[in-house]
């Protein structure tokens, strides 16, 4: 019998996985996982690893297979038809490979902490050539400038395949906002106990500015709840920290919206700056937390010039209804007009970019490190104070590291 927390919309591909060992059978493995071979998992593996676990990435169970991870790199499906958009698989160097036998046990670590064991099904070259395909697919580039594509050209020559259990969680679980790391199940619970027939999710790696907030306000007026969930997995060096994302996050909820009507959550993956096909990734992802709507604004996901402004919309119109449950919300770029007086889009403000203020990224990281507030057109002034202060802390720790 289902649960009833999954009535309002199914996980992606019908169930939702749980690969979380518990009890006297979790003892047990992670005894015997004492004399596997073990693989020590970089930060993007360590979160998909937690992902994977708590049923993130239904459907899901391991890391890919062969077949998956080609069908998925040139279809954006597994090879069930499922759709997935991005690879999720674990890398190894050649020696390490040589040593770890098909149908062999191995475990996966957090240092010298074991984590996971995995049945390695299959183990298949990972040579620059399919690196470069995959880059050319997902990523649209092959340049190395590209964040996603760095990492993916420096990861190891062999990928292994298989499905994973669960023994230990990351030390991050524990130690990173655990207040607010929801696995899917326990948000499902939260949003059936608090009434909400439609949720809508929404993904960020910045602060909340003001655009932020009118998207998440609009589409609050549709649905019933909203789910705030930040990504807090591996980012950008110059991207804000996360916990000071956190804190601004929560300074804004404070003083601006309804409480009853909104969930701050944390999404523990890792960025890879894959433009389109990283924004169908995360709405699924929102899909398998109980989320119904997702908000997709401007270059989500993106990075540089490497995709268009609305590519991450336009993708979503290339499947057929249904095979993606959860509904994207398509926003227009949003910024203050001072002739309006407020935050709008090119939808509804009849004026000029010389009445419009906004800001890029890099601007905003300038104003703050020469300590300037950020005007309240932008952001309000809680969070203004806060990403001061915590760019403040970043610099007065600099010396020490």
């Amino acid at each position: 019998m289902s649960e009833p927390f999954y009535d309002v919309i199914r996980p992606h591909g019908g169930a939702l996985v749980d690969r979380v060992m518990r009890g006297e059978v979790r003892e047990a493995v992670k005894e015997r996982a004492a004399g596997m071979a073990r693989i020590s998992l970089d930060p993007m593996g360590l979160s998909d690893l937690e992902l994977v676990a708590t049923g993130a990435l239904s459907p899901l169970t391991g890391f890919m297979r062969q077949a998956d991870y080609e069908r998925c790199v040139e279809e954006m499906r597994l090879t069930s038809g499922v759709v997935w958009p991005v690879p999720v698989t674990l890398a190894v160097e050649q020696e390490l490979a040589d040593q770890i036998k098909l149908g062999q046990e191995i475990a996966l670590c957090e240092g010298d902490r074991v984590l996971a064991v995995m049945e390695v099904a299959e183990k298949y070259p990972y040579t620059r050539e399919v690196k470069e395909r995959e880059a050319r697919e997902v990523y649209r580039t092959t340049e190395e400038a590209h964040p996603g594509v760095a990492r993916l050209y420096g990861r190891g020559d062999v990928l292994l395949g298989g499905d994973v259990w669960l023994v230990d969680w990351p030390a991050a679980v524990k130690a990173e906002f655990p207040e607010l790391r929801h696995t899917p199940a326990e948000a499902r619970r939260m949003f059936a106990r608090r009434g909400w027939r439609s949720v809508v999710g929404f993904q960020t790696r910045n602060p909340i500015h003001r655009a932020h907030e009118y998207l998440q306000k609009t589409a609050l007026e549709i649905v019933d709840g909203l789910f705030i969930h930040p990504l807090v997995g591996e980012t950008k060096k110059d991207d804000i920290p996360a916990d000071v994302r956190i804190e601004s996050y929560q300074a804004i909820l404070r003083d601006y919206y309804p409480a009853d009507r909104v969930l701050l959550g944390v999404f523990p993956a890792a960025m890879r700056y894959a433009g389109p096909r990283e924004a169908i990734f995360h709405a699924i992802a929102r899909q398998n937390y109980g989320c119904t709507h997702f908000i997709v604004g401007r270059d989500h996901a993106g990075v540089g010039k490497y995709y268009g402004t609305y590519d991450a919309q336009e993708i979503f119109d290339q499947f057929a209804p249904g095979e993606i449950a959860i509904t994207p919300f398509k926003f227009e770029y949003a910024f203050y007009c001072k002739k309006c007086g407020g935050v709008v889009s090119a939808k509804t403000c009849p004026h000029g970019k010389d009445d419009w203020i906004y800001l890029s990224g890099t601007q905003v990281r300038e104003m703050l490190q020469r300590g300037e507030m950020l005007p309240a057109e932008f952001t309000r002034p809680e969070v203004a104070r806060v990403l001061l202060e915590g760019v403040k802390r970043q610099v007065d720790v600099a010396p020490s590291q």
